[in-house]
């Protein structure tokens, strides 16, 4: 189960604010929701490491956004970089109702499933894109005859 909300809150991070809007709206009739900790905008500091896997340094500071609610007794948490707090509170809705154990699976599959097809095939053109410029070094023929 952790893993599985680990990947579905990862796939509601990448999506956009007017995406889970409709993703919520599609989930209509809402059970009430209690607003846990109101969205608040605060800093998280961002960690790289040398060339990848070396030690690991301070890169910068960026802003997050951090929202619980609950919604029949479930926790569902909420946390996205920058500023906008409908899109935290939106995410931890939409958490809270992907742990329903009766109704979780059909929203899954509504909800992340689609959102997750679009972020993909947008990660493929984009990788796409990139490659098509990629320049081979070892093929390249000197200038010295």
């Amino acid at each position: 189960m952790q893993a599985a909300r680990r990947d579905w809150l990862s796939v509601l991070a990448r999506a956009s604010t007017e995406e889970l809007e409709a993703c919520v709206g599609r989930a209509a009739p809402l059970p009430p929701m209690e607003t846990i900790r109101q969205p608040e905008v605060g800093m998280v500091m961002l960690r790289g490491r040398v060339g990848g896997t070396g030690d690991a340094f301070n890169l910068a500071e960026a802003s997050l956004t951090r929202c619980a609610v609950r919604l029949d007794g479930i926790l569902g948490v909420g946390y996205v970089l920058g500023r906008d707090r409908r899109k935290a509170e939106l995410t931890a809705l939409i958490d809270a109702l992907l742990q329903d154990e009766q109704r979780g699976p059909a929203w899954m599959r509504d909800m992340i499933e689609p959102l997750r097809e679009r972020q993909a095939r947008e990660r493929e053109a984009a990788s796409r894109a990139a490659a098509s410029s990629r320049v081979d070094f070892f093929t390249m023929v000197r200038g010295e005859a």
